[in-house]
């Protein structure tokens, strides 16, 4: 699976069990086996929602923050000052 920037994020191999009679498919996200899948439409849900996740609040490998973008410490947030 391919992100919008162009890289690779995750695979989906696909696995013949049962003597050749089941398929299942192996999902791998950013090199780890995440699960199997009986369907093409799960597996790649399952990587496709840890890529989503991987940019969520709390996630290390995530998105970066606005202010880190500015490279400026968050404003704190607290009660605003009044001029008459």
């Amino acid at each position: 699976m391919i992100a919008p920037d162009g890289t690779e994020y995750g695979t989906i191999e696909i696995r013949r069990v049962m003597n050749g009679q089941e398929v299942r498919y192996r999902a791998v996200w950013r090199g780890e086996v995440i699960g199997w899948a009986t369907t093409l439409r799960e597996a790649a849900q399952r990587i496709h929602m840890a890529y989503v996740r991987s940019h969520g609040p709390g996630m290390r490998s995530g998105a970066p923050m606005p202010w880190e973008l500015r490279k400026q410490p968050p404003r704190e947030s607290g009660p605003v000052a009044r001029s008459r």
